[in-house]
């Protein structure tokens, strides 16, 4: 037997009541059991008052008092989250005044607008990048590159330019489309580019200084609303980079204007845990006052499931 296993002595050992010891995990907030035939608030009631059950339930109840009140609730987004198919989903949470503004990166009006004109969209990558296809479908860069024109004439944001373009060409799926939807609604949905990383960007009739002009516009939209975020929501979906730096731009801009937004809720909702919305939305914009949540799951799943719960709420 060596030194060590001969000072040791075990009997020495304090130990206290697990009765009287802090516990994180209750009982109390254990799940529920599901009964047949009940209602999708009943479900609610069923999660687990622990990590992502909690959070979801207080990020519904944070959403349908600000709606309540009429206060903003803003979801920006990539680009994934029209794939995943949940237009229809956020064109009723605006009809229904929930949502007061939508932002995006430069490739959601590509997809979007895809939906509008032919009912789909998401080109196979793969497939097409070998022999330099990839990003040459003609009528979305020339149907995208013409509304970055008019956006410049017309003195407005690309969002809106594209929007409204969609319902004056009367497009067959328009129904489907945020951009159209929301122009017909005159809630803004601002468009954040960065050059470069759209495939409209390769074809020759882009022009990149009415582009960066018409996005400026609506980064200017964004903040106005960021502004009167006071009590509000501020969703970032499925943006690891663009929108979660243009959210914390927005942020240190109204402030330093004279502009303090206080106790709103920031709420990040992804498949993985990235830094820039993490730290830009989650925590820093939150840290005086405020409340931040990240819930990790499929957009497919979790959106429904929040508006559906907000709805329930209202």
């Amino acid at each position: 037997m060596n030194k060590c296993q001969q000072n040791l002595d075990f009997n020495k050992l304090s130990t206290y009541s697990v009765k009287d010891r802090q516990s994180k995990v209750s009982k109390d907030d254990f799940a529920g059991i599901w009964q047949k035939q009940g209602s999708f608030s009943d479900f609610l009631d069923t999660l687990p008052a622990i990590l992502a059950g909690q959070d979801l339930r207080a990020v519904i109840h944070e959403i349908a008092s600000a709606a309540k009140q009429n206060k903003e609730v803003c979801l920006a987004m990539g680009g994934h989250v029209i794939k995943t198919g949940m237009n229809p989903i956020l064109i009723d949470m605006m009809d229904k005044k929930v949502l007061t503004m939508l932002s995006m990166n430069g490739s959601g009006i590509i997809h979007d607008l895809e939906v509008a004109m032919v009912g789909k969209t998401s080109e196979d990558v793969a497939a097409s990048l070998g022999d330099g296809s990839f990003g040459m479908a003609k009528e979305t860069a020339s149907f995208l590159n013409q509304a970055i024109k008019n956006a410049q004439k017309n003195n407005i944001g690309l969002g809106k330019a594209v929007g409204e373009m969609i319902l004056k060409e009367n497009m067959e799926y328009q129904s489907s489309s945020l951009l159209a939807q929301s122009a017909k609604m005159d809630i803004p949905v601002t468009v954040h580019v960065a050059i470069g990383t759209d495939i409209i960007h390769m074809h020759p009739d882009f022009d990149a200084a009415a582009c960066g002009r018409a996005s400026h516009l609506d980064f200017k939209i964004f903040a106005n609303k960021i502004a009167r975020l006071d009590k509000g929501v501020y969703i970032n979906a499925g943006s690891a980079v663009i929108m979660p730096e243009v959210f914390l731009k927005a942020i240190t801009l109204v402030r330093n204007i004279g502009h303090h937004p206080k106790n709103f809720t920031t709420v990040n909702l992804d498949f993985i845990r990235h830094y820039r919305p993490m730290t830009n939305v989650v925590n820093r914009p939150t840290q005086e006052n405020g409340k931040g949540y990240s819930i990790v799951g499929h957009h497919e799943i979790l959106i429904p499931l929040i508006f559906a719960g907000v709805l329930e709420k209202l």
